[in-house]
């Protein structure tokens, strides 16, 4: 209120008590409500028409350990060594899932359910369900799972994510901590987010509504009571939320379904046949681009289809069939999005000019056998599995897709190779000089005796040289 004294004129004190006690910008901002029905708006309606369809999952898997009966006691360490007596323990986890198909098909992440040896859902209702899995991808973390029941389920609609803003209102729905379905609120924070998991899938809904441990698979619901998202990840450094919680947009869940449903043995994304990197100030300002975002075109693989539609180094992909994007993940997911065997329609910048080019998407071809091949003998590649490498071949190894030559997909346990270090997706460049550009090649030589080995291998984009006796 404003503060007055004898000495103030009795005009100036009317004006100032017939003034709002807030500004004309905030009373247009903000608004209190104004009946009783307005103040009692609730989550509830909304709440009770998605919950049914939010599952609890549990996983269950068995694992060998070694007995601690006699755990560094150095008599029996000595004389059993490996023979120490082991263990069989039960180890559980808890999730959450959504009902997406009547009959009883649940979405999930893969993390919940990878391993396990026993998986079960319980419904909102307390039922339990035994479930087989229909299909799973660690690289998305998601997974399709089915129940059998005779019932028609209550499901959850599948909406678009991409028409999710930031700033609208959100609820996330799970199994926080095992402590029964909880339901919390909040906002959408931002979209687009990469380099939250380890996973290479880099495109995620980030929300401030409360995601802890057990929220895993649970469903991200936006105001039409649709599903947004499965809840995935978090930052803490605790264990539990700091307002900062990640989800799948519902866009790829239902690539994802759409892929089980057509009895997919496992997920496969398009094939482009190039390596991007993120747009940084620098390349922007050097390739006269406006804003720093895009996927910058490192190298195109000869004969893909990406040389095939004219996509060449040094291009930055700014939008896919009109839709922007903001880094290579961003566009690895719109892709994924638009769908195998469909033309996405790549928005191109480059020298100031701008171009649109149709780029066709299809799987991953195996542009030469693999021909994988034991190797066997007097050799240090005793117990390798080698196979010439191919886009197909390096989609399966989870290596980027331009590599070429003889990869490693296999080091058999207790071999020689394995003592000496060899690991899968090592991929052998040359042996005492020789270039290794086929398994044949790797087979003639390691048959071969020449007293000593000198190996060169490129493991994780490093080379390595070794010399072996």
């Amino acid at each position: 209120m404003p503060r007055f004294d004898r000495f103030t004129p009795i005009a100036m004190i009317a004006a100032l008590l017939m003034m709002p006690l807030s500004s004309p910008a905030m009373a247009q901002d903000k608004a209190v409500p104004t009946s009783q029905i307005e103040m009692q708006l609730s989550f509830a309606p909304l709440v009770k028409q998605a919950r049914g369809a939010v599952v609890n999952v549990y996983a269950e898997r068995l694992v060998q350990t070694r007995s601690s009966l006699f755990a560094g006691d150095p008599f029996f360490e000595q004389f059993f060594g490996q023979r120490m007596p082991n263990r069989t323990e039960k180890q559980s986890s808890l999730g959450s899932g959504v009902i997406v198909e009547a009959d009883g098909v649940v979405v999930t992440n893969n993390h919940v359910i990878d391993g396990a040896d026993d998986i079960k859902v319980a419904l909102a209702d307390g039922r339990e369900f035994p479930v087989k899995v229909i299909l799973k991808d660690d690289r998305l973390d998601l997974a399709v799972l089915k129940f059998e029941t005779d019932e028609v389920m209550p499901t959850l609609p599948i909406g678009n994510s991409d028409a999710t803003e930031v700033g609208d209102l959100v609820l996330a729905i799970g199994n926080p901590f095992g402590v029964g379905q909880t339901v919390t609120s909040g906002i959408v924070s931002a979209l687009a987010r990469n380099q939250v998991t380890e996973g290479d899938f880099g495109f995620f809904i980030q929300t401030d509504a409360a995601i802890n441990p057990g929220n895993s698979g649970g469903a991200l619901v936006n105001m039409k009571g649709e599903l947004i998202g499965i809840n995935t990840a978090i930052f803490s450094r605790g264990g539990g939320s700091n307002g900062v919680g990640f989800a799948i947009p519902a866009n790829l869940v239902r690539v994802f379904l759409d892929a089980a449903d057509r009895g997919n043995a496992s997920f496969e994304r398009p094939y482009v046949g190039a390596s991007f990197e993120p747009v940084t100030s620098d390349v922007a300002e050097a390739l006269g681009l406006k804003t720093v975002r895009g996927a910058l075109v490192v190298s195109v693989v000869e004969g893909g289809p990406a040389e095939k539609a004219g996509l060449k180094p040094g291009q930055v992909v700014t939008a896919v069939n009109g839709v922007p994007v903001e880094h290579p993940d961003a566009l690895g997911y719109r892709l994924t999005t638009a769908g195998l065997g469909k033309r996405a329609e790549l928005t191109v910048q480059q020298d100031g000019s701008e171009e649109t080019i149709p780029l066709t998407l299809a799987t991953a071809p195996e542009t030469r056998p693999r021909d994988i091949q034991l190797i066997e003998g007097r050799t240090p590649f005793a117990g390798i599995r080698a196979g010439n490498l191919s886009p197909r071949l390096a989609y399966e190894l989870k290596m980027a897709s331009e590599v070429t030559g003889v990869v490693v997909t296999e080091v058999v346990r207790g071999s020689p190779a394995a003592r000496l270090g060899f690991q899968p997706r090592d991929i052998v460049l040359a042996v005492n000089g020789e270039t290794i550009a086929s398994v044949e090649d790797l087979q003639k030589i390691a048959q071969s005796d020449p007293g000593f080995w000198r190996v060169e291998i490129e493991r994780d984009g490093q080379r390595i040289r070794q010399i072996f006796r």
